[in-house]
């Protein structure tokens, strides 16, 4: 990066500071960078990471301060993040503002959470409201998120957290039930059923607008898988027109105001590690009331290395669940899905869309487990939505999918969205073959997770890896477990260097069940 020598930058007018780029990511999080010599810092009083409000024309955000004792930065300039950049459509050498940020009065409320103590709607509303226009800085929004987990919320208060989120964002009518929705409490890699029950649903006649997220800190996101075969960035209006025409969408629902806190929210949670009972419900169920649904799916799949652990675990999130969604008047199924293995064969985005192409387009080689898994959970929402007479969706769901009509209304759907495109194929691929003869006792969701992230999914939508065996296979020496798909060689090193010391499969004596 050229820079220049910190005499000869340009004086702006008054208070206001010259914009400069920089082009540093820093996530989703806004941050300001100026010089120690600021003017503006030494009037201001301003310190290292306090917060600030950085104001553009009629834009305003709030970031945090980093300040800079290089040329990074020229004492009359601000370096935005990307994230600030984008934020406040900003212009190279453009002038901004830079003030301390407004007072929040939510934090008293916030404080009140982490002694204990029950906050009522109006107090959710007010944290909420601020984690949604970016006032909260992460440590702000990690403390909220800490005082909420380990059973310290009660179910009124779920509810009110649920109505804040929802609160928070667009709300979006269709006019019309049922409106169908499934989601999946996560946790299992290649467990792309989505797009094959959106196609399903949707050939049946049903209203199924489906929202998803991008991977976070898994190795696929629905709307990752959906980007590799059509455009997923619609806005609203966009949205609807496809919904209206199809009857159903897989967009990006980042691209849509729809529980805008909700996102803030996971960004911070995963790598804490954090996801209570409350904010999981809140999560899910504030997504979906803002999409309009009325009739609701979830899969839950319950596996030791799954996102839901055990029985017990499971039995305390289906009675949240339902408990909550009764108070927003919708109906909802709660199916438990086994857990203990990923399902298809791909992990990573354009991985996962081959899989999911494979089903649809009902190849030989498709895989059976996730071709099984999307026709049960297709069944229930038909059953649900009253589509079919209990014990008969199945029957329905599969001769949709054996007919073509789910391929026929999945490529409908993406050309409403953009266009229909094929998955590309990573340049490098590398199998991993089994060390010993055995049996295979047990498969590591989290460690295949970790695996196809080191080859570089998501961000290289190429990577990742398949995933050859099952639980109870038996493998011979030199049989290939799985097969590694790289962009480059140091992340196919990378991903083999973690398999040589992380094993993904447990293997078992030959006679083992």
């Amino acid at each position: 990066m050229s820079v220049r020598p910190l005499d000869t930058v340009d004086v702006p007018s008054s208070d206001a500071l010259r914009l400069r780029t920089l082009g540093i990511d820093t996530h989703d999080e806004h941050v300001v960078y100026m010089h120690r010599d600021c003017h503006v810092c030494r009037a201001e009083g301003f310190t290292a990471l306090a917060r600030v409000e950085v104001r553009l024309h009629e834009r305003r955000i709030v970031a945090t301060l980093n300040v800079v004792d290089s040329d990074l930065v020229g004492v009359h300039e601000a370096g935005l993040s990307t994230s600030a950049w984008r934020a406040l459509q900003a212009s190279d050498r453009e002038s901004v503002w830079v003030s301390h940020a407004p007072t929040l009065d939510s934090l008293s409320a916030l404080r009140s959470k982490i002694y204990g103590n029950r906050l009522d709607a109006r107090a959710f509303a007010s944290v909420v409201g601020d984690i949604a226009s970016g006032n909260y800085a992460d440590v702000h929004i990690a403390a909220f998120l800490s005082a909420c987990a380990g059973g310290r919320m009660s179910l009124e208060e779920t509810v009110d957290l649920t109505r804040a989120m929802v609160g928070a964002g667009d709300i979006l009518s269709w006019g019309k039930t049922p409106i169908a929705d499934k989601h999946s409490v996560g946790g299992l890699p290649g467990n792309r059923t989505t797009p094959i029950v959106v196609a399903i649903v949707a050939a049946a006649g049903l209203t199924i607008p489906k929202t998803s997220s991008r991977a976070i800190t898994s190795p696929a996101g629905t709307a990752d898988v959906m980007d590799v075969l059509t455009r997923v960035d619609l806005d609203t209006r966009e949205m609807r027109e496809v919904v209206d025409r199809e009857g159903g969408c897989l967009v990006w629902g980042g691209a849509i105001n729809l529980s805008p806190a909700d996102d803030i929210l996971i960004r911070v949670a995963r790598p804490l590690d954090i996801d209570g009972d409350a904010q999981l419900v809140a999560s899910v169920l504030s997504k979906k009331i803002a999409a309009g649904a009325s009739h609701v799916l979830i899969d839950m799949p319950v596996g030791p290395t799954a996102k839901v652990r055990s029985a017990s675990d499971a039995d305390r999130l289906q009675v949240l669940l339902e408990q909550v969604a009764a108070a927003f008047g919708l109906q909802t199924s709660v199916q438990r899905t086994d857990g203990n293995q990923p399902v298809g064969r791909g992990i990573g985005p354009a991985l996962e869309a081959r899989d999911v192409l494979a089903v649809l387009r009902r190849s030989p080689d498709a895989p059976a487990d996730l071709r099984s898994r999307a026709l049960k959970l297709a069944a229930e929402v038909l059953e649900l939505c009253g589509d079919s007479p209990a014990g008969t969706g199945e029957a329905r769901a599969s001769s949709l999918l054996d007919s073509g009509a789910a391929w026929a209304k999945f490529r409908a759907i993406c050309q409403a969205q953009g266009a229909f495109r094929e998955p590309d194929v990573a340049p490098l691929i590398d199998p991993i073959p089994a060390g010993r003869v055995g049996r295979i006792t047990a498969i590591d969701c989290r460690r295949l997770a970790r695996v196809a992230k080191l080859a570089g999914a998501p961000n290289v939508p190429v990577a990742g890896l398949e995933l050859h065996v099952r639980l109870g296979d038996l493998v011979q020496r030199d049989t290939p477990l799985l097969t590694l798909h790289a962009r480059a060689p140091g992340e196919l090193a990378y991903a083999k260097r973690y398999l040589a010391s992380h094993p993904v499969v447990s293997l078992g004596p030959v006679e083992a069940p």
